[in-house]
């Protein structure tokens, strides 16, 4: 098992930088930020931006993977996307991780304007993102003509430092995009819930994490791949308690999610308020107590 840790990109670097040394320190296998505008109730408090945040990450860190929680279609489009990954990967020396997801309907949406699309549009529109990203970072010249994007002899000149490119971690939940997971994924990362609802029942949130880890094996299995041998990443904290809340509880989180076949936990940051509030002495004892004995099996 390994465990993650996300670090919101709410601070000035001068106090998010002593962050992402300790989540190395700690013994974190890797650490992430979440790519938005802006997000959920911290709307209106400082935020900054995923890519040169996690650009600063790797010049204070050398071993610790770092990644996006994840990158959508929202703001993004493929060809610049691209450039900023082939950086990030460059820059880090290939320690870096996509994580990537269809977008939601929040504020990354509102913000900018326009007609809100539908979740089907949203799927269409992720298809054909994880597609032209895909081509991009893997040919050295790529066109592509869609009905969201569209791109005229993209270059991906000098290309990734990992190859044949940086891994994707697929974000999915619904069938579609599981099938897009399994078919571009080395990894899949799950919040076990329906984009945009709360979870309240953290028993039925463990019972919709087994039916998704079941349907992406049969995903996995329709795109002739062998489930174990993709990584899968679960959001400890979509559920209905804060996985860092104790010492205890964490560790049950790791029990339950390696019975379910989750590859990598991950965790956020203790806030000193909602969401994620918690206790920085937690996270501590996590460190000295519980990931050491992970690194051992």
């Amino acid at each position: 098992m390994r465990v993650g840790i996300v670090i919101l990109p709410e601070h000035r670097w001068w106090a998010a930088e002593p962050l992402w040394r300790m989540a190395e320190e700690y013994g974190f296998d890797h650490a992430w930020t979440y790519d938005h505008v802006g997000w959920s109730s911290l709307v209106d408090k400082p935020w900054f931006d995923a890519v040169p945040t996690l650009t600063a990450a790797a010049t204070v860190t050398s071993r610790i993977k770092l990644g996006t929680l994840v990158a959508s279609p929202n703001f993004r489009h493929p060809v610049h996307f691209a450039r900023e990954l082939t950086a990030l990967d460059d820059v880090s020396d290939g320690r870096f991780l996509l994580g990537v997801g269809s977008g939601g309907s929040g504020f990354d949406t509102r913000v900018f304007g326009g007609r809100a699309l539908s979740a089907k549009e949203r799927g269409h529109r992720f298809t054909e993102f994880i597609e032209l990203l895909d081509t991009i970072l893997t040919s050295d010249n790529a066109s592509f003509d869609g009905e969201y994007y569209s791109a005229v002899e993209a270059r991906r000149a000098p290309g990734c430092v990992q190859t044949p490119r940086v891994p994707f971690v697929v974000a999915a939940e619904g069938s579609r995009a599981m099938r897009l997971a399994a078919r571009f994924g080395n990894g899949w990362v799950t919040t076990g819930r329906p984009p945009g609802t709360e979870v309240t029942d953290s028993a039925a949130w463990w019972r919709s994490l087994r039916d998704n880890t079941e349907r992406f094996d049969e995903a996995l299995q329709q795109q002739g791949r062998v489930p174990g041998r993709v990584p899968r990443y679960l959001n400890a904290d979509a559920g209905a308690s804060y996985s860092l809340s104790s010492v205890e509880h964490f560790r049950d989180v790791l029990g339950r999610a390696s019975e379910l076949g989750f590859t990598d936990v991950i965790v956020h940051w203790p806030r000193t308020e909602e969401p994620f509030e918690g206790r920085e002495s937690i996270l501590e004892e996590i460190s000295n107590e519980v990931l050491p004995g992970l690194k051992e099996h």
